[in-house]
């Protein structure tokens, strides 16, 4: 790849930086050789691959992984390597693939789904998506107003979980539906005069709603919601981090 209007390396360019066209492709970019390791083992369908020229040889196994899997192989030199690469130190590879399809159906038979309500910020929603891998929750579903879970920045913060994890875009009255009719309780995390502590409640077989960061869960969401739970603070902090307050959810949910 010597010219920076290379199909494949404008192609890559555009994902990084362009929610609607990640939309209309249905692929999303990646970074990375752990990036990499995690869609091959995985099963995500590696669409384009560009890799640093020079360091051919010692990626050769990932690499004939990813052939085998039928990307396309693009290498380029420095200056243009960077042109594809969403972070201030690119790595050594950059590529993409098809964003995972998870349907309403896919909440089917789970027990334990956390909803994002308006969460904005990428950083949390990659950790908050990382975590509730980690953990083996059910379902994570986004509602209106969430940050796209295919950019960068999430994907990166994911640290693969992006590709296992299900993860349901669904407005929330929809989600709020489906979930009672599938007999689980819904509860919003909000500081209010009824809430209860978050321990008093059971979670094992639930559904829990976790606001934005500047003003908490919506309007719509305290009144679809059966119950309102706080998560028992003792210090002087007023609130928490919504990344973090997802992550003590998650654990108190799969505990």
């Amino acid at each position: 790849m010597q010219s920076r209007h290379n199909p494949a390396l404008r192609h890559l360019a555009r994902l990084g930086r362009e929610r609607k066209y990640r939309r209309s492709t249905g692929e999303m970019l990646c970074e990375g050789e752990k990036m990499l390791r995690e869609a091959l083992s995985s099963g995500a369908q590696i669409q384009t691959l560009l890799v640093r020229a020079g360091r051919e040889a010692e990626l050769s196994t990932l690499l004939g992984q990813a052939a085998a899997s039928g990307a396309a192989l693009y290498t380029a030199p420095d200056a243009l390597f960077a042109l594809a690469s969403e972070v201030e130190t690119p790595q050594s590879v950059v590529f993409s693939c098809r964003q995972p399809v998870w349907t309403a159906q896919a909440l089917n038979g789970r027990q334990q789904v956390l909803l994002l309500d308006g969460l904005q910020d990428p950083g949390n929603l990659g950790t908050i998506l990382r975590t509730a891998e980690a953990f083996a929750l059910g379902a994570v579903v986004l509602c209106e107003g969430c940050a796209d879970p295919f950019s960068p920045k999430v994907v990166r913060s994911t640290m693969g979980a992006v590709f296992r994890l299900p993860c349901v875009q669904l407005p929330l009255e929809q989600a709020a539906a489906q979930l009672r009719q599938m007999g689980l309780p819904l509860y919003a995390t909000a500081l209010h005069a009824d809430s209860v502590p978050l321990g008093s409640v059971p979670l094992g077989s639930a559904a829990v709603i976790i606001g934005s960061e500047g003003r908490g869960v919506s309007q719509q969401a305290l009144a679809l919601s059966d119950r309102r739970i706080i998560i028992p603070m003792h210090g002087r902090a007023e609130s928490l981090n919504a990344g973090v307050a997802a992550a003590i959810v998650i654990y108190e949910m799969t505990k």
